[in-house]
């Protein structure tokens, strides 16, 4: 099974968004705090299921690396 119809499907994402929901008072208030809050929680926030490190830690370490010539 593909998993397809799944309720796991959907499930980090209803709990992202349970955290960042909330009543803004206008559109760029609204952008403000929801990139405020992504970028802690990408860049600042340590996660369990990453033995302590960032999604962006994970994330960049296994793109490859390039060496730039000076």
């Amino acid at each position: 099974m593909d998993g397809k119809g799944c309720w796991r499907d959907n499930a980090f994402i209803e709990r992202l968004w349970k955290s960042v929901i909330k009543a803004y008072d206008s559109v760029s208030i609204a952008k403000a705090s929801l990139g405020a809050y992504l970028n802690f929680y990408n860049i600042r926030r340590p996660h369990q299921s990453f033995d302590g490190k960032t999604p962006d830690a994970i994330y960049f370490a296994s793109l490859p690396q390039e060496s730039i010539a000076a």
